[in-house]
């Protein structure tokens, strides 16, 4: 059951990209040469929100874990946040404080799961990855457009 709620947290998070697509702005922007295809994001994100889902499933099952999981919180609120400010409200700049804010929260994250719990720090580590590329994707958007 656990599972489950932390499971519809990140569907929450997901279906923003589904009421905020990318669209023909997006399209239109100057964008690097190491940006993704775009068949590669929503499988990426797919994978990163079961793992998140995962993760603070077992995080909900360690004691010690009340900061790590606040976080967990703070992370989802944060990514919920980026697609309608980025994609739907087009604030490329607001985009980039909300997605270097994840990227701190994420990168605590991961290193306090870490300390509990070699396995779930792990778990979140491809998280990490991702919003490396997505942030150095949006500064570079910011920069160019």
């Amino acid at each position: 059951m656990t599972f489950l709620i932390f499971l519809i947290a990140c569907g929450a998070a997901a279906s923003t990209g589904i009421i905020f697509k990318p669209g023909q702005w997006y399209e239109e922007l100057n964008k690097p040469s190491f940006t993704p295809p775009k068949w590669l994001f929503p499988v990426a994100w797919s994978i990163i929100y079961l793992l998140l889902a995962w993760a603070g499933y077992r995080l909900s099952l360690m004691p010690g874990s009340q900061v790590v999981l606040a976080l967990w919180a703070a992370q989802i609120a944060l990514n919920t946040l980026w697609t309608p400010v980025f994609f739907g409200a087009h604030r490329i700049f607001a985009g980039m404080v909300i997605i270097s804010l994840l990227w701190l929260v994420v990168a605590a994250m991961v290193v306090l799961a870490l300390r509990l719990d070699l396995i779930t720090g792990l778990i979140l580590f491809p998280y990490l990855i991702w919003l490396c590329v997505a942030s150095a994707l949006n500064f570079s958007i910011l920069r160019h457009n």
